[in-house]
């Protein structure tokens, strides 16, 4: 390299060592020295992305800062992505086909009147302190979400067990009546209340997650939410990883668990999540090489990385329902006619192509098409002159006299704010109804629609299991994320009903009639079916498409 600067006097060499050539070893021993020296400017810094290639460390956006890694209080998504990470419940989640495939268990056998489940735990499954994980671990952890006092929010997802919910509700005391027997170190029985055909795929929930009794009796962990017992160097987890590093609102670093029963087929050494709340936050750091997978995309981006980098962007179908959430306990949605006539004058098609780039399937019903071979014939139409009838016949012509409507939205997520304008800007034009967007941050926005103190608000619902009952049974008078006040005994019946019968044809067509007595009540206004929009360097490999967001980390890995 040629320097445009003279060299100073100090450093210029005396005329006869210029006329003399320059020995060829001390030349380059020169030009290396000065590499060296110039190395941190004129080379490329490794990135975090090609550092994880290089180690084994894969980096993935997790949406936001986890509600806690307590299998019995964590609630959301951005939740059960790390516990399975360091969790493995008896069966597990295939994410391609949504099918529940041996875990923990190895086996298990049905009997013929579909009440007992035999589940036969394999003999290498260990805890990641090297302890054996035993029939009895999960018998614990079973009476611990069941517990009355310790109120788990997800303890329902255990009812099917005979006599769980008499137990979770206080109506009986002796957990030996409950229908969970370790018959021997490796044998977990399961008496059930009634047929649940679905058991498999629902114990693959993380509130089936089996916990390490010694570790929680430790922490005097056992029937409380508050002790530390989930931080590093203290969880005690059997999954393909162990949790070594916690910053909040930075990462959290899991580690390849050398005691997991699969572990020679987990090709990666360890895991960061990074909460990310703002998908253009996170866009910006993939480009920047931060990120090897996003949580989510701008749809603004869209169109961009369809035309310029299309390997890079994923489009996956999910079985996410969107939907606007009534509070029926306040007027005037308390009025059916007026829930009514908010959710036909919903243009649906228009905003899937308006705030999502036509990347989102209208819904006009609550289940997604074909789940679980369900598909329901009810609908709520887009239906403006219907809509302007009902809004008339419950006294408020053209709008006249209502009050402004409020929708409730998260702060963190422009996308959930666009829509609410756009819905908005429907109402006012097609009748006359007044309305402002109200913003609360993630954990004023759930609490808020928990406790009724809103008037409408954007919700989802992610299924827990593949079977329509995931999605109707929330809304019966005393389901736990049945956050819209709304109760119907007709509807809590065939719920009922379809939970007690074993014909897959009569339990559908309750399903059926429940599905269409709920749009037509309207506590809620569906919108549209999500898809997981985001985006992933080509090194990940492994990484199939899961509608059910599931992902089995130990068989995802990195290719240069």
């Amino acid at each position: 390299m040629k320097s445009s600067y003279p060299l100073s006097s100090a450093l210029r060499p005396p005329s006869s060592a210029i006329r003399r050539p320059f020995p060829a070893f001390l030349l380059s021993s020169f030009v290396f020295g000065l590499c060296l020296l110039l190395l941190p400017a004129c080379t490329k810094r490794e990135t975090a992305v090609e550092a994880g290639i290089r180690t084994h460390t894969l980096l993935v956006g997790n949406g936001s800062e986890p509600n806690s890694l307590d299998p019995h209080v964590a609630k959301s998504t951005t939740d059960s992505g790390i516990l399975t990470a360091l969790f493995e419940g008896l069966t597990a989640l295939d994410e391609q086909t949504t099918r529940a495939v041996p875990a923990v268990a190895e086996r298990w056998e049905i009997s013929p009147d579909g009440l007992v489940y035999t589940f036969h735990l394999r003999s290498s499954a260990r805890w990641s302190n090297g302890d054996p994980v035993t029939a009895a671990d999960f018998a614990f952890t079973f009476q611990r979400i069941l517990n009355p006092k310790f109120g788990a929010h997800y303890s329902n997802m255990l009812h099917p067990i005979k006599n769980a919910e008499a137990f979770n509700t206080g109506k009986i005391r002796d957990f030996s009546a409950v229908g969970v027997a370790a018959i021997d170190e490796h044998t977990l029985r399961l008496t059930l209340e009634r047929p649940t055909p679905y058991l498999p795929a629902l114990a693959t929930h993380m509130t089936w997650l089996p916990l390490h009794r010694p570790t929680l009796e430790k922490y005097r962990a056992v029937d409380t939410r508050t002790a530390p017992w989930t931080r590093p160097g203290a969880l005690v987890g059997n999954g393909p990883f162990t949790l070594t590093e916690w910053r909040a609102n930075v990462h959290i670093v899991v580690q390849k668990n050398p005691h997991y029963w699969d572990a020679v087929r987990n090709r990666l050494q360890r895991i960061v999540f990074l909460p990310t709340e703002s998908t253009a936050v996170e866009e910006r750091n993939f480009r920047a090489g931060q990120t090897h997978v996003t949580a989510g995309l701008p749809t603004t981006k869209i169109a961009f990385y369809r035309e310029h980098e299309p390997a890079r962007l994923r489009l996956d179908p999910s079985s996410t329902a969107l939907f606007l959430r009534f509070n029926v306990t306040r007027a005037p949605f308390n009025n059916l006619k007026v829930r009514r006539a908010l959710a036909l004058a919903i243009d649906r098609e228009g905003l899937v192509r308006a705030v999502f780039a036509d990347s989102r399937r209208p819904a006009a019903h609550l289940t997604p098409p074909a789940f679980s071979g369900y598909t329901t014939r009810a609908r709520t139409p887009t239906d403006f002159v219907a809509a302007r009838r009902l809004l008339a016949e419950a006294g408020f012509p053209a709008g006249r006299g209502l009050p402004a409507v409020e929708i409730l939205v998260l702060s963190s997520n422009p996308e959930m704010a666009r829509l609410a304008e756009v819905i908005q800007e429907t109402w006012r034009h097609e009748l006359g109804v007044a309305s402002m967007v109200a913003t609360k941050e993630e954990g004023t926005f759930w609490q808020c629609q928990q406790l009724l103190d809103y008037s409408t608000a954007w919700g989802g619902w992610a299924p827990d299991f593949v079977d329509p009952a995931t999605f109707l049974e929330m809304f019966v008078e005393k389901g736990g994320n049945n956050w819209t006040g709304w109760a119907n005994p007709d509807y809590d019946r065939l719920i009922s009903e379809a939970a007690r019968t074993t014909d897959p044809n009569r339990r559908f067509e309750f399903f059926q009639q429940a599905e269409a007595l709920l749009l037509e009540e309207a506590p809620i206004a569906p919108l549209y079916f999500d898809t997981r929009t985001y985006l992933i360097h080509p090194a990940v490999k492994g990484w199939v498409p899961a509608p059910l967001l599931a992902r089995r980390y130990q068989y995802v890995w990195l290719e240069k």
